[in-house]
């Protein structure tokens, strides 16, 4: 048995505290959903990047080797204040805050939502409508083949459940706000977020992860999205946690006909961060789009693995991932279109785009495609290098240090991404954070940086 494997017993042990301090509930699936689950997890153990090829460039022993506790409230001490300065407001429809992976009511903002829109805690959704969740929790995320999803599944009880009734249109998005308040001990949250959208529905939702302290600690998060036939569901996720944590999500969304899925990822904080993200075109005429953008520096690393499966015909799909590294930062990105047999007419295209600020900066570009029919059009690229020096250049032309000229393309590279974003606060707080990073004003736009970039034309 590898060492990795035998690091399992910590969340066994965990797994077996829950087991006993939930007592039994009655409901049969749930607990068989969750033995199923860590009992895969149990049998996988953590990945291995020496022999699991899916984790060659994310090493997870620095997480295996920690005793993490699951985490509670207590001593966790996040104020009212500090949720509204993280808050979106009246730009919300509702607001659910998570504390160490615990729903906290004081702190949250359900808000008065429109008929037919239903936005609760997984906990209680679980207690009064498990029949309804039964359909959907679990049958999407495979604990197969990814030994974290298997744990949390293990441990699935907190986070949040989103059902929206056919045809509902929702003007303002729904932001979901974790908050990990790090303690003496290392510890551990699996937050599980269920998605339910049904046949016309128009719906934004927004995850946020934060980290407070600089303890060590371990967020573990699933994410199921289900959209049924015309669906326009547009997902943002922002991860920014303590510079300790270790953060791995993988997020799994079931498009129907003529749906469309937007994704926005957004990876700043934390030591070590894998995102998966999952998209199975499931029905004619369902088109997906996936923006990521990552910005780190010191050793951090992000490792961002996508999977676009096209399973039905006349399926458009776009990516677009930029990275932008400094330090002894290391970055991956690893995207695959997958094209069925069935999948004919596929228009398929992703690109990976790289800045390296320094010589110890290191990116693992891996886009791929895999196609069983022979009327697609699918194109995928990557590049990497460091800041175009002639953009320097024509900046320091105009009186713009060295410096700032380089801090501004970096910004101005990462803006096509953002500018993307239609949710606002999401957008707006993006572009702040990274001028701040880049040492530029608060209140610069992308439009100034339109008017160098056409002036350099």
């Amino acid at each position: 048995m590898t060492q990795l494997a035998e690091e399992k017993s910590t969340h066994l042990s965990n797994f077996s505290r829950f087991e006993k301090a939930l007592g039994v509930h009655g409901q049969p699936w749930l607990e068989e959903l969750r033995r199923t689950g860590i009992q895969r997890f149990e049998q996988a153990g953590f990945p291995d990047s020496r022999r699991d090829e899916e984790w060659r460039t994310t090493n997870v022993a620095p997480i295996a080797k920690v005793p993490f506790k699951l985490a509670s409230l207590e001593g966790a001490g996040v104020s009212l204040e500090e949720v509204e300065r993280l808050s979106f407001g009246g730009e919300a429809s509702c607001e659910l805050v998570f504390v160490n992976g615990v729903y906290v009511a004081k702190l949250s903002r359900p808000g008065k939502l429109p008929r037919g829109v239903r936005v609760v805690t997984l906990s209680s959704a679980l207690q009064s409508e498990g029949p309804r969740l039964d359909r959907y929790l679990g049958r999407y995320a495979n604990i197969e083949k990814n030994p974290f999803v298997a744990l949390n599944t293990g441990f699935v009880r907190e986070g949040a459940f989103i059902h929206l009734s056919k045809g509902t249109i929702l003007a303002k998005p729904i932001h979901l706000l974790f908050i990990t308040s790090a303690g003496p001990e290392p510890q551990v949250s699996h937050p599980r977020v269920l998605f339910v959208a049904e046949d016309g529905v128009e719906a934004a939702f927004v995850e946020t992860y934060l980290g407070r302290g600089e303890g060590v600690y371990f967020t573990n998060a699933v994410t199921e999205v289900i959209a049924g036939n015309g669906a326009r569901i547009d997902r943002c996720k922002v991860q920014l946690e303590g510079s300790q944590a270790f953060h791995v999500a993988t997020t799994q969304a079931h498009l129907g006909r003529a749906s469309s899925f937007v994704s926005h990822s957004a990876s700043l904080g934390g030591k070590l961060t894998r995102n998966d993200l999952n998209v199975v075109l499931a029905g004619e005429a369902a088109s997906a789009t996936l923006n990521g953008l990552v910005l780190i520096n010191g050793e951090q690393h992000v490792d961002n693995h996508t999977l676009l499966d096209h399973a039905e015909p006349n399926c458009p799909s776009h990516e677009l991932y930029k990275h932008v590294l400094s330090g002894r930062s290391s970055g991956v990105f690893k995207g695959k279109i997958l094209v069925r047999p069935d999948a004919q007419k596929t228009d398929s295209m992703q690109s990976s785009k790289t800045l390296l600020l320094s010589d110890d900066a290191v990116m693992s570009s891996q886009p791929a495609l895999e196609i069983y029919a022979d009327d697609v059009k699918c194109t995928h690229g990557s590049t990497t290098g460091p800041v175009d020096e002639d953009m320097v250049f024509y900046l320091r032309s105009r009186g713009i240090s060295l410096e700032a000229s380089r801090h501004l393309l970096s910004y101005a590279f990462l803006a096509d991404v953002t500018r993307r974003i239609k949710v606002d606060p999401v957008r707006r707080r993006l572009e702040e954070y990274m001028a701040a990073q880049h040492g530029l004003p608060k209140d610069l736009r992308i439009t100034d940086l339109g008017r160098h970039d056409e002036a350099h034309r």
